[in-house]
């Protein structure tokens, strides 16, 4: 779950220090407030999702196949391109990256310029058929948009979590410090604990809508390459004990948990692998 969690992570930090920054501008207006917690809300988001693609390659070790170099690289450079190409979007950045999970992602803030990575794992692990429907399913994503529709969604949480996070400093800082001269050390203090804690319960919504947006990536590779192939791929998956990201780390992973708890649900960036077999064969 490696994406996802790096792009919440960087996000949030991102947020954080942009809110740090807003205390220079001493803004005191409703309306200037929330202007510019739209603005580092929206920053935070896309300047997270516009280096996701340089901080996978970074902390994932991925390598981009530049030349082929063998029959196995040739055959996944070959396909990528025919899926993308029937998806209508540009050739993304296809590599391998070195890992016994069974696993594959895409990333990128541009449709055209994207990134899909697979595991060494998935492929000792699947034949081609299998391998087949993990790409479409990746491609399916960023032909979707999907990266750009989740940094929208959370821009838009971010947005809240700001203002609510003032809120919830201000009202401390006059209520329990009992400032009446401006921010103090109680309004700094609370909002910004109170933007993490937020932002924490907030990333609810966004695993939400990446939840829907795998399945709607699994029908897209059942159309890409037909339904078997994806439901062939979901099935190799269930059947494997160690294929899956740390759960910790993911965004556009093929791979998902099988999920129990209710928190590990609503955290979850992947339906249960039953779940998505089912809305394939219905």
């Amino acid at each position: 779950m490696r994406v996802i969690f790096l792009f919440l992570i960087t996000n949030l930090a991102v947020l954080v220090v942009l809110s740090v920054i807003l205390q220079v501008f001493n803004v005191k207006n409703m309306g200037g407030l929330l202007i510019l917690a739209l603005l580092i809300g929206m920053g935070g988001s896309f300047i997270s999702l516009a280096i996701s693609k340089w901080l996978v390659k970074k902390i994932m070790k991925v390598q981009v196949i530049e030349q082929p170099s063998n029959p196995a690289e040739i055959w996944l450079v070959n396909t990528v391109q025919e899926l993308a190409k029937g998806a209508g979007i540009g050739m993304p950045e296809v590599a391998i990256y070195d890992s016994p999970a069974i696993n594959a992602f895409a990333t990128g803030m541009n449709r055209d310029d994207a990134l899909v990575a697979v595991s060494t794992g998935l492929l000792h692990s699947m034949n081609q058929t299998e391998v087949e429907g993990v790409l479409g399913h990746e491609v399916s994503h960023i032909a979707n948009g999907d990266m750009v529709i989740l940094a929208l969604i959370q821009g838009v949480v971010n947005t809240f979590v700001l203002v609510l996070a003032w809120v919830i400093g201000m009202i401390v800082d006059r209520l329990l410090f009992k400032n009446r001269q401006g921010p103090g050390i109680g309004y700094f203090i609370a909002s910004y604990v109170a933007e993490i804690v937020l932002a924490i319960l907030a990333s609810i919504i966004v695993m939400w809508f990446s939840r829907q947006r795998e399945f709607r990536a699994d029908a897209g590779s059942a159309k890409l390459v037909g339904a078997d192939k994806m439901i062939g791929a979901l099935q190799r998956l269930q059947m494997a004990h160690s294929g899956q990201l740390p759960e910790q780390l993911a965004t556009f992973g093929i791979n998902s948990s099988k999920t129990r708890s209710l928190t590990q649900r609503l955290f979850s960036t992947h339906p249960p692998l039953d779940e998505r077999i089912k809305a394939l064969q219905i």
